[in-house]
């Protein structure tokens, strides 16, 4: 199992590799939202420049995970290949578990560019220990954008799942009050946000990097958010096999 999953992660990043502007068109946004936004106004303030810089890592991961499931899974379920894999003795579970190790490492590489603007551009700074936590807590929240990803991709043609992607990452991007730091976004965003994934997410990264308190209701809402996405794409996943296959 693992070392089929390995094997599935180690073509879907040389897939990735082959066509560089996929991985490029991910980390282009939140890079280079930090260089209009960030750097200029907020660059010389150490607190403001390390909350501003989580908020665009959150940025970088949903708009990551939203499009290499969402629109990858979908591009791949047109592909005569796939109901071929989908076919195999090995089941489902290896090429799942590849396409998540695969998608984890590309976001990774998606957010070097952001951190290296926040280190040679901006004062903003954590400590090793921040560091290892935010690390850890960037996986986190990656689970719910990498289901709601999925959820697009085995419920939608490739066509519309390239619509809605592209049609929730802004929205949700500035809902969640990604484009500002704590505080600091329209009272109806500070509102809203903490019950939006991004919201939540971009909350755990703040609390990871900064003073700023974990909130116990984000927490609540991202994890009900994540089992929410969870159910989904199992649903479309089964939905789509019962289509295809049956």
């Amino acid at each position: 199992m693992t070392s089929l999953a390995l094997t599935h992660a180690k073509f879907q990043i040389i897939e990735t590799a082959r066509i560089p502007i996929a991985l490029f068109g991910s980390a282009f946004f939140p890079s280079a939202a930090m260089l209009a936004f960030v750097v200029p106004f907020v660059g010389d303030n150490a607190e403001y420049a390390t909350t501003a810089t989580a908020s665009m890592i959150t940025f970088s991961v949903m708009s990551t995970n939203l499009f290499q499931y969402g629109v990858g899974v979908a591009e791949d379920r047109a592909q005569p290949w796939d109901p071929y894999v989908r076919t195999l003795p090995a089941g489902a579970g290896p090429r799942f578990a590849g396409r998540i190790l695969a998608g984890l490492a590309l976001m990774f590489v998606s957010l070097i560019p952001v951190i290296l603007i926040a280190t040679f551009l901006t004062e903003a700074t954590v400590t090793p220990a921040a560091f290892l936590i935010t690390a850890a807590t960037t996986v986190v929240i990656a689970i719910p954008f990498i289901l709601m990803g999925l959820a697009i991709g085995y419920s939608m043609p490739q066509k519309a799942a390239i619509v809605v992607a592209q049609l929730l990452f802004f929205p949700l991007a500035f809902l969640g009050g990604l484009m500002t730091g704590p505080g600091l976004a329209p009272g109806f965003v500070e509102n809203l946000a903490p019950y939006l994934p991004t919201g939540g997410a971009a909350r755990l990264m703040w609390a990871g990097v900064s003073d700023f308190p974990y909130d116990a209701g984000s927490i609540a809402a991202l994890a009900g958010w994540t089992i929410a996405l969870g159910w989904v794409a199992v649903w479309a996943y089964r939905r789509d096999e019962g289509r295809r296959f049956s």
